[in-house]
Order: structure tokens, then C-alpha cells, then sequence
């Protein structure tokens, strides 16, 4: 790593030969003294009025040098304290490490050189272009904070410090990626969280060795302990308050910048079937919501399969009214009940991918187009049966009552789909008990994907499929492995 000289026209050369890009421009003056300065920073990433203002005016009337006695005579040097003082922002530091020097520039810092001294002041005059703080698209809630996470990791931090005014709330930055260089704050509340899974989190971010983190998406697959399950191991969210709900249980939080979406872990698989709602509303709504998840997940994976089994395998399990209707309904259709159910769910999703890829107003009409002519177009000319059409249809509604889980649930619903075509019940059956094992054997940051359920923990119980009053949740999660688990002390 390369050191900076006093020489100011080598420095520049060396910034001009490290960075030659137009965007990085140069503003060159000098001291009331005569003192040659100048200031190198990105385009459009930094306040040049406050830059002008407060770093170069005021050194343009101010005297660099000062007398430094010596034996053989007074010698003038340029005093960089000075210059410390003299520079009116609050965010300013010496770096001597070129390397160092132009991390700061690329993050929309300022550099400022004077000749004679061998180090660049870095000037916080930083000025991103970042949105506004928005309610989260992807998780609304009719009750509770409207705010969510931008793309911007330092507005980020201020909005999970807002919520958590505690000296223990630390949050410690960590740069990954060899070109990205992106920031990672990984946050958590000391003496409460565990400390084995914060180091082993901070093991892991350390270990990333990629070019570019576009996204917190990265992150979560690379320090994954099964990076090729489809159920996810690490949690996600957009708000600011889930974020420091989880941090208060004791977890590991990491927010990285260019992402809106944080991370927490450990991640249970009952997270994806709790809302943050869950806590603004009664208990009793809160567990009914609950419920109605579960079962709404229950029928999307595995309705399109027992239709399936039904008129291939064992026509007894539909009702014999029921079964009248169907049988009448596919009587002449050409394709068998597996072909038929496999190409209207591949059309649907289709459908999906297509309402989402396109334009807004597009994907509406799309949408309305797909689900009310094709379908009907399909059922008058015998190509598909309607009850077909409902079966996939309620799946699909039913999947997204939880969105978290609809990446793994259409994986899961094609897999219970083509082995109860293939096996019928009892393959099925086998297939569900498979999954379930895998779930009971899966764990991540030494915690089990199904806790609190498997291995069953009472006292976490309260806070899983049911919902207690907030009352009750006096203690943090047993499975977190919280150093301190009194959250609150009821009074008598």
C-alpha cells in the first residue's frame, strides 16, 4: 500500500493516473500565503456550495505557513492542525494511505491536498442522491409505522437508531466485495445478543470473496449454511420497526447499502407465517390471521396434487356429488388430469411472471386478460376443465396470503404435483413426510429451522402460531440464545 508524498503535483498525477475518469474533477487554489491547494472529488456525489463555502473560502484567506525555529535559521512549515481548524466541517480526517485515500473520494467524500504535507484531509461533504423514506411495497400493514428501509445504509442506520436510543445498539460496518466495495452495518444490542452467532456472522462476511454485492440477496446466500435449500435461512424484511423488534430478541441484524431489504438471524420457518401486524392488533385476531395462513399454505402445496390423486388414483376421496360433477367435466377432455393440471399451473405462473415484468397499466389488463379470457376461451373449446381452473386458481390465491413463502411454495406445489400424478396417495404421502424430515434435520447458526416446535420450546410457544398478549412475552426466545432474556418486568 502506497504512502502519499509532500509533493502536491505528485499527488495529483497519482490521482489522475488511479482515476482517469471524467467525473472525478479537481479544484485548484491557494493560501493567503501562497500555499497551493486543491480539492478532488466525485461529480454529483458531493455539496459543492457547502464544499466551497466552508473548505475552500475559508482557506484561500488563511495563512498556511509557521515559523519553525531551527538551529541554522527559521524554517516555515504548513501546519496541518491548522488547516484541521480551519476547514469548517465537522467531518474531517488525515489519511496518509493512498488506498485508503481513494475508498473515501468513491464514497462521495472529499479530497483535500495541500502542498508540503504527504496525506490527503478526507472532507465529509457527501451528497448522494438517495429517495425518500417511503412505505415499503412489499409490506404494507394497515396498522403501524408507514416507514421502510431506502437503498441508503446511513439513512438506514438513522432509522433503526431511532427506534433503539440504547448505548448497547452497536453498529459496526464491514466492506465486501472486491469492486463493489460495498458498506455492511451488522447490527445488534450488546448483552443481549448471542455473541457466538454474531462472530459467526462477521466470520462469514468476512470470507466473501466477490467482485460485486448488488444486493442484500448476495449476502444472504453467502453466508447461508445450505446454499442450495429452497427454504431460506436467513431473514428478510423492509421496516424499520420488525428490524429492531428482532434486534431486541437478541438476533443479528445486517443492512447493506444498495438494498432495502435487511437481514435478521437467525430465521425460524414460523417467521414467514407471522406479520408484523400481528402485534399492532388483539391477540386473538393476531392467532386467527395466523391460522388462516397456515391452512391458506396447506391448500396451495397440496390441493393441485390430492385433485390429481383423486381421478387417477383413489376416486373416493372426493365426495360422490363431487365426483359426478368432475367426472362429467373431464369426460372429454384430451389431456390426462396430470398433463391438464401441469400446463394450467404453468400458465399461471407464466401469467405471473409476465403481470410483474411488465409496464403497470399493461400488466393489469394482462392480468385480466389472461385469468378471464384464455380460461374461458380454454374451457368452451374443451381444451381445459373447470374445475381445473378453480383448483389452480385458489392455490394460487392461497400462496400469496403469505408472500415470503411463495418462492418455495410454487417449488414445493410442482413437487408434490408431479409425484402424487406419478405414485399417487401414498407417494405423495411419503413426499410430504420427506420434506418434513429435511425441515426437522435443517438448521441454521445453530438454530433449528422449526423451532420452537421441533425440538419443542414451551416458553417460545406464546409468540409462534398462537399469539399471547404482550403481557405474557416477558421473556426473549429461548432459541435465540439471549444473554439477558428479561424483555419486560410486569408489575403487581
Amino acid at each position: 500500500m502506497k504512502n502519499f508524498v509532500n509533493q502536491l503535483s505528485e499527488n495529483r498525477k497519482f490521482l489522475e493516473s488511479a482515476l482517469p475518469a471524467e467525473d472525478i474533477l479537481y479544484y485548484a487554489f491557494s493560501s493567503a500565503d501562497g500555499v497551493e491547494c486543491f480539492l478532488a472529488y466525485a461529480d454529483g456525489m458531493v455539496n459543492k456550495q457547502l464544499l466551497g463555502e466552508l473548505a475552500a473560502a475559508p482557506l484561500q484567506v488563511t495563512a498556511l505557513k509557521r515559523e519553525k525555529p531551527q538551529e541554522d535559521g527559521t524554517v516555515y512549515e504548513v501546519n496541518a492542525e491548522l488547516i484541521a481548524q480551519t476547514v469548517l466541517f465537522p467531518e474531517i480526517k488525515e489519511v496518509e494511505k493512498t488506498q485508503d485515500a481513494l475508498r473515501e473520494l468513491l464514497d462521495g467524500n472529499t479530497l483535500l491536498f495541500v502542498d508540503g504535507l504527504a496525506c490527503a484531509f478526507v472532507v465529509g461533504a457527501k451528497l448522494l442522491p438517495v429517495r425518500a423514506v417511503t412505505e415499503p411495497p412489499t409490506d404494507v400493514a394497515v396498522k403501524g409505522p408507514r416507514e421502510g428501509f431506502i437503498e441508503d445504509v446511513k439513512t438506514n442506520m438513522i432509522l433503526v437508531r431511532k427506534r433503539l436510543k440504547a448505548p448497547e445498539l452497536k453498529l459496526q460496518m464491514q466492506r465486501v466485495g472486491r469492486r463493489s466495495d460495498t458498506m455492511v452495518c451488522v447490527c445488534y444490542l450488546e448483552g443481549i445478543c448471542n455473541d457466538e452467532i454474531r462472530k459467526e456472522v462477521e466470520n462469514r462476511l468476512k470470507k466473501i470473496d466477490i467482485d460485486v454485492i448488488p444486493d442484500s440477496s448476495y449476502i444472504a446466500t453467502l453466508i447461508s449454511e445450505r446454499r442450495h435449500s429452497i427454504f431460506r435461512s436467513v431473514g428478510t424484511t423492509e421496516r424499520p420497526d420488525v428490524f429492531a423488534a428482532k434486534l431486541a430478541e437478541g438476533r443479528v441484524g445486517l443492512l447493506v447499502d444498495g438494498s432495502p431489504i435487511a437481514l435478521t438471524l437467525p430465521f425460524a420457518a414460523v417467521e414467514d407465517f407471522q406479520s408484523n401486524e400481528d402485534y399492532y392488533v388483539s391477540p386473538f385476531m393476531a392467532t386467527i390471521f395466523r391460522a388462516l395462513r397456515l391452512i391458506s399454505v396447506l391448500i396451495a402445496l397440496i390441493s393441485p396434487a390430492l385433485y390429481v390423486c383423486s381421478q387417477l388414483f383413489k376416486i373416493q376421496l372426493l365426495p360422490l356429488g363431487l365426483t359426478l360433477t368432475i367426472a362429467e367435466s373431464t369426460s372429454r377432455l384430451p389431456l390426462s388430469p396430470s398433463m391438464e393440471m401441469f400446463v394450467v399451473l404453468f400458465v399461471l405462473e407464466v401469467l405471473k411472471e409476465a403481470s410483474i415484468r411488465m409496464p403497470k397499466y399493461v400488466g393489469m389488463s394482462l392480468s385480466v386478460v389472461g385469468a378471464l379470457v384464455l380460461g374461458e376461451a380454454a374451457v368452451s373449446a374443451g381444451f381445459l376443465s373447470t374445475p381445473t381452473i378453480i383448483v389452480v386458481a385458489f392455490s394460487g390465491i392461497c400462496l400469496y396470503a403469505v408472500p415470503n413463502f411463495v418462492e418455495t411454495g410454487s417449488i414445493l406445489r410442482w413437487l408434490f404435483l408431479i409425484v402424487g400424478g406419478s405414485f399417487g396417495p401414498f407417494g405423495l404421502t411419503l413426499c410430504i413426510g420427506f420434506v418434513l424430515y429435511y425441515m426437522l434435520s435443517a438448521d441454521n447458526f445453530s438454530m433449528p429451522l422449526l423451532a420452537p416446535f421441533a425440538p419443542m420450546t414451551r416458553s417460545d410457544l406464546k409468540d409462534a402460531l398462537v399469539k399471547y398478549d404482550i403481557a405474557a412475552l416477558s421473556k426473549r426466545p429461548t432459541i435465540f440464545g439471549s444473554k439477558n432474556r428479561t424483555r419486560m418486568r410486569v408489575k403487581k
